[in-house]
């Protein structure tokens, strides 16, 4: 009998919509068998609402019900601190794999059981399972002083050989590593590599590697048969069996989290996914921007658009909840001051492919009080203005932002801590002000031109 994996990743601001996660472990609870093995590969336990004012507790709830075998950090793992990310691992029932994080003890949570590599037994079968990490995750999430990720290829070469050692019929890594997927399948011998990060879905194979990633938010879990040569069935969550214990354990959390309150009325429905909010101006991105402008009274808003999670429609009643599913972070709205040389770049870095993430067809800001025409061509900033006027590159400029686009060097890295001046409400706690005062009525008025846009 060949050993099956069932590969989650990603989950984030799904637990918000207690309904799917209630059904993604439905379709596992379906499938599973005991030639079956149960992964994830990071961004399990945040972000996301319920992430963010339960601090990773939520997703116990999920985990306690599927029992996986196994999972790895994602860069929001540790979005609550080190500390937490330690808790949530003793709290779960899967063994967690990560050969390539450290801490000033050595091996990040090796005395809470995480280990670097583990081989997990089948009715038939060895299975030799590791984790990796982007190792740009301390650009991503603050951690603390003393913490070292490194590089994951040589983490995957040590691991892969130890496990080939122990003779191990399969190895299969659990990697938040994103496009560095492929970097690591170049380097070592392996079956296959179940990815997350990026969320952009993938089954491929590259000559005897297997490449999976399910896409973000649950709502598809894959079903990988490893074999000579492995194989991959995709699976819909939307109609899975539902795990009605699951579902009323994350309404039960929203609840007493207060996240039901109606801050407002949609009556245009308002839809956006993870592809059209970095597609250029969007209805979602304007509503936000719009509302930390309003909040801060500077002369720009700024929204990055990595910020945005993709979610459900907002439509007739909206909850705080619904809002902080936008922009599930616990971080804060600043106020920056930058020259209007600084902004016209800021604004020119809205074009991802010259910063680190490095996608040519992404565009990164969603803007307010301004306007912005882009050549991609050219890589050029055709034209920029605020409050109707060019920029003025003598001029000091106010920008409202999430604190995290100052934190980071992987976007608009023209904007640093040093530019930081006020800090306003956790992000969503601006949007449901906003919109208490003035409702959600966000139009495309033409503010971001996107010139030889690729696609």
């Amino acid at each position: 009998m060949t050993p099956r994996v069932l590969h989650y990743s990603d989950i984030e601001g799904a637990y918000d919509d207690p309904d799917r996660i209630g059904r993604l472990a439905g379709r596992i609870d379906e499938l599973r068998g005991e030639d079956t093995l149960v992964v994830g590969t990071g961004d399990n336990t945040a972000p996301g609402v319920l992430a963010m004012v339960a601090e990773g507790e939520q997703a116990l709830d999920f985990f306690r019900a599927v029992s996986p075998d196994a999972g790895t950090f994602g860069n929001h793992d540790f979005d609550f601190g080190h500390e937490r990310t330690r808790e949530l691992v003793r709290g779960s029932p899967q063994t967690w794999v990560c050969a390539n994080v450290y801490d000033s003890e050595g091996r990040f949570g090796a005395a809470d059981g995480v280990l670097p590599w583990i081989a997990l037994e089948t009715e038939t079968h060895r299975v030799g399972v590791f984790g990796v990490i982007d190792p740009d995750t301390p650009s991503m999430t603050t951690v603390p002083d003393g913490f070292e990720f490194t590089d994951p290829v040589v983490a995957a070469e040590e691991a892969v050989s130890e496990l080939r050692d122990r003779g191990v019929d399969y190895v299969v890594a659990l990697s938040h590593v994103g496009s560095g997927d492929d970097e690591i399948a170049a380097a070592v011998d392996i079956d296959a590599i179940l990815g997350g990060h990026a969320h952009s879905e993938r089954i491929e194979r590259a000559n005897d590697t297997l490449f999976t990633r399910p896409g973000a938010n649950g709502r598809v879990l894959l079903e990988i048969t490893l074999g000579d040569p492995a194989s991959a069935t995709r699976h819909e969550v939307a109609e899975a069996p539902l795990d009605t214990a699951v579902r009323d354990a994350l309404e039960a959390r929203m609840e007493r989290k207060g996240l039901n309150e109606v801050v407002a009325h949609v009556e245009d429905r308002i839809e956006w996914t993870g592809k059209s909010v970095y597609d250029g101006e969007c209805r979602i991105g304007n509503f936000v921007a719009d509302a930390y402008r309003w909040a801060s009274d500077a002369d720009v808003g700024l929204q990055n658009s990595g910020g945005i999670r993709a979610g459900r429609a907002l439509d007739g009643d909206v909850t705080a909840g619904h809002l902080a599913s936008v922009v599930p972070f616990d971080a804060p709205v600043v106020v920056a001051s930058v020259t209007g040389e600084e902004l016209h770049e800021a604004f020119r870095q809205g074009d991802s492919g010259l910063v680190a993430f490095g996608d040519d067809s992404r565009w990164y800001a969603h803007v307010s009080g301004a306007r912005v025409t882009y050549d991609h061509a050219e890589r050029a900033l055709v034209e920029a203005t605020v409050g109707g006027e060019p920029i003025d590159p003598e001029r000091t400029y106010t920008v409202a932002t999430p604190a995290f686009v100052l934190s980071t060097d992987m976007e608009f890295p023209v904007l640093t801590p040093d530019h930081r001046r006020r800090t306003l409400d956790v992000q969503y706690e601006v949007l449901a002000a906003y919109a208490r005062e003035k409702g959600i009525y966000p139009e495309i008025n033409g503010r971001i031109t996107r010139l030889g846009a690729p696609r």
